[in-house]
């Protein structure tokens, strides 16, 4: 059970609780069961049933509730879908740190992305051609961002980390001649360093639309040519023409 999952069980059980403590406590509302006024005995009745059946029907919903989930890298549509498939990615120790590397960087993207929309919609009518322009070209940077991430997502799921272990154990007792465990290990630093070459050029992604800020904040207007001429979106194309992780 996650702790999300836990907290939301403890918040839900802990306010049903303060309820009924409120109602029920003679310095507050005070209602009492052995009253011998019908209509008090009559609330406090309605209070327990009430109680009763928040505590059985929103425990039983939280407890069974099922975490969003994504079958496989090919059914990802969008960077939300890249968080749930992450989320989903973690348990091989290798690449853990990584996982969390990248649900940052989408989280650090998408609000990026909202401050450069927002900065537009101030400075741009939404029909402009100026304004159709940085559309594009976010969505297609967002599409490498994406590209990116279900690249290593399916890197992780082949990678073979009981095997990988075993090897590097196998370094230190020596069971094979250099030669093999040289080259699985070579296999295996593939892997590796793909991932991190991958999440390098995520933090770039980043670091360009942190620049196309700066630069956006400098103008009041824009006329489609001057945009095309300016360093940060020549280098956003650039990097979305030589992207090598499209899938």
């Amino acid at each position: 059970m996650g702790t999300k999952k836990i907290l939301k069980i403890a918040g839900l059980n802990i306010g049903i609780a303060l309820f009924n403590i409120i109602l029920f406590s003679p310095g507050l509302v005070g209602i009492e069961l052995n009253s011998s006024e019908p209509f008090r005995v009559a609330i406090g009745g309605a209070a327990i049933f009430l109680s009763l059946s928040l505590f059985l029907y929103g425990n039983y919903t939280l407890i069974t509730q099922k975490a969003p989930s994504v079958n496989k890298v090919s059914d990802i549509k969008n960077l939300k879908d890249c968080t749930v498939a992450l989320n989903q990615a973690y348990g091989k120790k290798t690449f853990d740190n990584d996982i969390t590397t990248m649900k940052e960087q989408i989280e650090l993207f998408s609000k990026k992305k909202d401050k450069i929309f927002s900065m537009l919609g101030e400075k741009f009518n939404v029909i402009d051609k100026v304004y159709e322009k940085f559309n594009t070209i976010i969505f297609d940077v967002e599409y490498v961002l994406l590209s990116n991430i279900k690249g290593i997502l399916n890197k992780i799921s082949v990678f073979d980390e009981e095997d990988y272990e075993r090897i590097r154990c196998d370094i230190a007792q020596k069971k094979f001649s250099d030669e093999v465990i040289a080259s699985k290990m070579n296999i295996y630093n593939e892997y590796i360093t793909f991932v991190k070459n991958a999440i390098e050029d995520n933090e770039e992604i980043i670091l360009k639309l942190d620049a196309l800020l700066l630069e956006l904040s400098k103008f009041n207007t824009l006329g489609t040519g001057e945009i095309d001429n300016l360093k940060e979106i020549k280098e956003m194309d650039e990097l979305i023409k030589k992207s090598k992780y499209y899938i």
